[in-house]
């Protein structure tokens, strides 16, 4: 059984989620590798719980400086923004709904790592990492994937000789049968 608005059925659909579950299983385990593995440092600053102090910081040393490591922090999660409905595969979905998802998502995910660093040596927790990470996810989706779905869209519409897409309605069956004998409770 299909799901309802999926783009699933012919193989150039099931080409595009197998593609977009490699993908993003690939840079989670790049991200990982990069978030994740211990510094040879010989001091480590302490752990930034205060939202926007460290941009703040950044912008301090100046434009250069500040637009690396602001667009680092936007960067190192924004694919997910393209390749988590790109795995999941529906087309027919609400625009701000699968933008709300995807967000959940890259903010989860981007609190896992910030968890996870906490073991790691020469790794502190960074609130600021975790907002500008969520940001470069809801970026990524607004930019790309409500253009590609549309675009998705019509070419389906094309290969299906230009019928309209519309979803099934579940057919009325009838009254609910009920019991003669039985009464309503008092």
């Amino acid at each position: 059984m299909q799901r309802q608005g999926s783009i699933g059925g012919d193989s150039a659909a099931i080409r595009v989620r197998v593609t977009g579950g490699v993908l993003l299983v690939a840079h989670l385990a790049l991200v990982a590798w990069l978030m994740l593995r211990p510094l040879d440092v010989p001091w480590v600053t302490p752990a930034n719980l205060h939202p926007l102090a460290g941009i703040r910081a950044d912008l301090a040393l100046g434009w250069p400086q500040a637009a690396r490591r602001i667009g680092e922090g936007l960067a190192l999660l924004a694919p997910l923004g393209v390749l988590l409905p790109m795995a999941h595969g529906r087309l027919g979905v609400s625009p701000l709904g699968s933008l709300v998802r995807t967000t959940a998502a890259g903010a989860l995910i981007s609190l896992g790592i910030a968890l996870l660093q906490t073991g790691v040596p020469g790794r502190v927790v960074d609130v600021d990492s975790l907002l500008l990470n969520t940001a470069g996810v809801i970026l990524a989706h607004l930019c790309v994937v409500p253009a590609g779905r549309a675009r998705l869209r019509r070419q389906s519409r094309e290969h299906a000789g230009e019928r309209p897409v519309t979803v099934q309605e579940e057919l009325s069956q009838g009254r609910t049968p009920t019991i003669p004998r039985v009464g309503m409770a008092p």
